[in-house]
């Protein structure tokens, strides 16, 4: 694995490695507004007691292990908050960061969250398609985990391909309840003895929703508790840089195997759909400074119940109202608001057109 200098930055990043360490001390060493997105998986906090059985009486493989383990809450708190500081110094002013939890912490990183002035942008709940049974018959089964998804200020121009998750979603509006299958099958690393690799592993397929959608590629991307390498392995593949932190020698040993069998997606096939919002504005105006449309020609409504004549201005006129043509639209439809792109259409050679054909033509002329 590589490292290579960061754009902006104003040492070396460690790009595309493993960092051995304290997540806390790392990134302190890292330098500031440096990373595009940060997700991170920390300790839940389960504070289990006692072993867990199936009706069967086999041993439930739950997470037990010393990293998930905290004297008190105070303790936690103490530690989110640490992270939470080092990771705010780390984003770029219109950085990012998703956690993950259970209900069992998330509500107090929330709080950390805000506190430390990041400004929160949806939770999401990850709906699990398979949990695990509870077994024990005194409980709701779990089975969703919620995610937080804040920019580092309130004012941050964050990334959000909101059409790229539209087209995931069969052209539906990507909502904050995803059904997803938990980690299970070939996905789910195993040790050297056939038991899984990370009690945590998370499943790709929501990495990759998260970094489709709120990260481009060459993005930065830190997950300081990296465990089995969830994160690096979809960045990888989507062609974003990663930086992974992780203390335990044996999940860095699982992580750098599965990393190398991983390959970059080839360029054409990392193009998402981009978002309309983040497309170049074009007046209307400027269509007639072109001559694409001349002033006194006639447009007409969508739904052909309208029309108005285009003056030299780029405004519109027609039964005795005048505008853009968004306002000019929403006065004949008598409606709070009309996208005047969408609404007008002009002729040529006997054939109907939607105006916004002329503008997609400037716009490629701006790529």
């Amino acid at each position: 694995m590589e490292k290579t200098k960061a754009r902006g930055a104003t040492k070396a990043l460690p790009l595309n490695t493993i960092l051995d360490g304290d997540c806390i001390e790392v990134m302190n060493s890292l330098p500031a507004e440096s990373i595009d997105l940060i997700f991170a998986d920390p300790p839940y906090n389960l504070q289990l007691r006692g072993d867990l059985n199936r009706p069967d009486n086999s041993k439930v493989d739950a997470v037990d292990d010393h990293w998930d383990q905290f004297s008190s809450f105070a303790a936690y708190d103490k530690f989110t908050n640490d992270w939470l500081k080092a990771a705010r110094r780390l984003l770029k002013p219109n950085g990012a960061i998703w956690v993950i939890g259970s209900y069992h912490n998330i509500f107090r990183v929330g709080a950390s969250l805000q506190n430390h002035g990041f400004w929160i942008l949806n939770d999401v709940v990850w709906r699990k398609s398979n949990p695990m049974p509870n077994f024990r018959g005194k409980r709701l089964t779990n089975a969703h985990e919620t995610m937080i998804w804040a920019s580092k200020t309130e004012a941050g121009k964050y990334t959000f391909n909101y059409e790229a998750l539209k087209a995931l979603n069969e052209g539906v509006q990507m909502r904050s309840d995803w059904v997803l299958p938990i980690c299970t099958g070939h996905e789910r690393l195993k040790d050297e003895n056939g038991d899984k690799a990370h009690p945590t592993q998370k499943p790709e397929s929501l990495l990759h929703r998260v970094l489709v959608g709120t990260t481009n590629p060459g993005d930065v991307i830190l997950d300081p508790f990296f465990g089995s390498g969830t994160t690096g392995a979809v960045a990888k593949m989507l062609g974003r840089d990663f930086i992974g932190i992780e203390r335990e020698a044996k999940y860095r040993k699982v992580a750098e195997k599965r990393l190398k069998n991983i390959r970059k997606f080839d360029r054409e096939a990392l193009t998402v759909s981009a978002s309309k919002r983040a497309e170049p504005r074009v007046p209307f105006g400027q269509l007639v400074e072109r001559g694409m449309l001349r002033p006194g020609e006639e447009l007409y409504s969508m739904n052909k119940r309208h029309k108005a004549k285009v003056r030299a201005d780029g405004t519109l006129i027609g039964q005795d109202v005048k505008g853009s043509i968004h306002q000019v639209g929403a006065a004949l439809e008598n409606a709070p608001s009309c996208n005047g792109w969408t609404y007008w259409t002009f002729k040529r050679d006997g054939k109907t057109v939607p105006i916004d054909v002329l503008r997609q033509q400037i716009r490629a002329e701006m790529n």
